[in-house]
Order: C-alpha cells, then sequence, then structure tokens
C-alpha cells in the first residue's frame, strides 16, 4: 500500500497544531505551517482544505486567523487523517478475473464466496485501518519527546 505524501504532511501539521495548541499559539497561518517543514504553501493548503471538509482542522478568518484543530488531538485519529486525504475507497479492489478466461463458461455460483485472494486482502487492510483508527494524533504527540514540541513552539514564538 502506498500513500500520497499528502498524508504525511497533514498528520505532521496535526500533531504541530496540537502542540501549538498546547502552548496557546493556535490558529497558525497556512503559510507559517507550509514554512515550517519547508513545504509548497499552495500543495499544504489542499491538504489543509481536505482535513477541514472532514472536520479535523478548522480556519479562522481575519487578521488573527488560521488554521487550528477543529476538535482535541485525542479524537483525531490517523485513519481520520488518512481517510481525508486519500479518501475512503478500499485499497484492493477484485475485478474476479477468474470468472474470466478458462473459466468464463462456468456457473456463476462457482463463484458465490470471494477469493482467498480477495478475502486475504480485505483482511489485511481492515488489519492496517484499525491499527491506524487506534493511533491519536495526541499519541503520537506523546510518543514524541518533549523538546521537539518545546522547538516547534519557540519556532513560532511561543514559550
Amino acid at each position: 500500500m502506498r500513500m500520497s505524501e499528502g498524508v504525511e504532511w497533514a498528520a505532521h501539521a496535526c500533531v504541530l497544531l496540537h502542540w501549538l495548541d498546547e502552548g496557546g499559539i493556535t490558529p497558525v497561518p497556512a503559510s507559517r505551517l507550509a514554512e515550517s517543514y519547508d513545504l509548497p504553501a499552495a500543495y499544504l493548503g489542499k491538504q489543509l482544505q481536505a482535513l477541514a471538509r472532514n472536520g479535523i482542522t478548522e480556519s479562522l478568518p481575519g487578521r488573527r486567523g488560521g488554521i487550528r484543530l477543529a476538535r482535541p488531538a485525542s479524537e483525531i485519529t490517523l485513519m481520520d487523517v488518512v481517510a481525508a486525504i486519500e479518501g475512503g475507497t478500499a485499497a484492493f479492489a477484485c475485478t474476479e478475473i477468474r470468472q474470466r478466461g478458462m473459466n468464463e463458461g462456468k456457473p456463476r455460483s462457482e463463484f458465490s464466496q470471494p477469493c482467498g485472494i480477495a478475502h486475504a486482502m480485505r483482511g489485511a487492510e481492515l488489519a492496517w485501518r484499525r491499527e491506524l483508527a487506534a493511533t491519536s494524533i495526541a499519541d503520537l504527540s506523546a510518543a514524541t519527546p518533549r523538546r521537539v514540541a518545546d522547538a516547534a513552539r519557540r519556532h513560532f514564538g511561543g514559550a
């Protein structure tokens, strides 16, 4: 399974927004978020828009406006971020090739159950999704050395 770099960018932005929120520094302009990781602002902006459409971040207008998390970091999972950026479609799409070619004339009843490949792929994807759903932005933040969050806050002008 391969995900776009937008997933990585969005996840890091969410963790950073959490750290900044803990320091009382949010909302933050999207351009500052992009600058903090040397990312193209327009492309990160698209990821932030996808997060906002999915209720993960919100944008506040005005001179002191910017982006912030729309709900507590403990309520935002990596699966939420992945689904916002990549969509909710299955990673594996079975096209039932076993019903073609040498098996084309066989009755459909012989193919009433998913094949072993489709079954295994679906199981693997469910395990992957469960793992992502069990990991919150707060969990990621807690697993990061405190000095990293403190340095991010200093970068944004906080204590």
